[in-house]
């Protein structure tokens, strides 16, 4: 039996493969990568990674860790909320880039580093500017200053930073920044001082306990979004609960 036909059509039809393979699976490997898929993506990616260096050696209320929360609650709130998705991350991520608490007390520090950073990666202008105004109104300052802007990314991402200042994460931030900054745990003759304005609040050096009367347990009825409302309740009686503990055993 001649089998000289069928072998040379058996290697005729490998080497035809081949060449398909080396010639077409490049491509198509460089057709789907992540970049052609998602772009944003990508834009959010490389945003994280810029935030966590940046924050590399920040203070522990104020680090990676934190933004990482918050960015991780904004995209929980968002899910009910419905904003716009990208606007929400890049928010999330660069809202404390560069606190102004970090920063002798310069506002305008965060949002220009956040807009140059964006501007790097060619975001659209709208949205970039959109979160310019949204690191610039997201702060509590004193809790009595008027809000110039308000979007629901805003809404949604505001909340999200502030679930992150109440319950038990938000106990341990408030010693830590306290510890940080030399502060008292408490001291009975130095009353919390309410209705602050801001700079009273920026300039505060009161010890840690006041600050859950000046700004903590006021969170709950400052959240915007109904799921955010929701969300504060029981971080909100978990501080409650600290606090008459905290005083039960300094009375002892």
């Amino acid at each position: 039996m001649d089998f000289a036909g069928p072998i040379s059509f058996v290697i005729v039809s490998s080497i035809f493969i081949k060449g398909l393979y080396k010639k077409w699976i490049p491509l198509f490997k460089k057709s789907f990568t992540f970049d052609s898929i998602d772009p944003k993506s990508i834009i959010i990616k490389k945003t994280a990674e810029f935030v966590k260096k940046e924050l590399h050696e920040a203070e522990g209320g104020h680090d990676w860790w934190h933004t990482q929360r918050v960015w991780s609650l904004a995209k929980k709130i968002n899910e009910t909320e419905r904003g716009d998705f990208l606007t929400v991350e890049l928010g999330s991520l660069l809202h404390d880039v560069a606190d102004y608490k970090f920063h002798d007390g310069n506002e305008e520090t965060g949002p220009a580093k956040a807009t140059e950073f964006l501007s790097s990666l060619n975001v659209d202008e709208s949205i970039i500017n959109h979160i310019r105004r949204i690191i610039s109104n997201i702060s509590f300052k004193g809790g009595n200053e008027i809000q110039s802007f308000r979007s629901i990314e805003l809404d949604i991402i505001q909340d999200a930073d502030r679930l992150d200042a109440m319950g038990a994460i938000g106990i341990a931030r408030a010693f830590n920044y306290g510890g940080y900054k030399g502060r008292e745990l408490y001291n009975p003759d130095i009353l919390p001082v309410l209705n602050m304005t801001k700079e009273q609040y920026k300039t505060s050096s009161a010890p840690t306990i006041n600050h859950f009367y000046e700004k903590l347990l006021l969170l709950k009825e400052l959240m915007n979004t109904p799921t955010g409302k929701a969300m504060a309740i029981k971080r909100h009686r978990f501080m409650e609960a600290f606090l008459k503990e905290f005083f039960d055993e300094w009375e002892i």
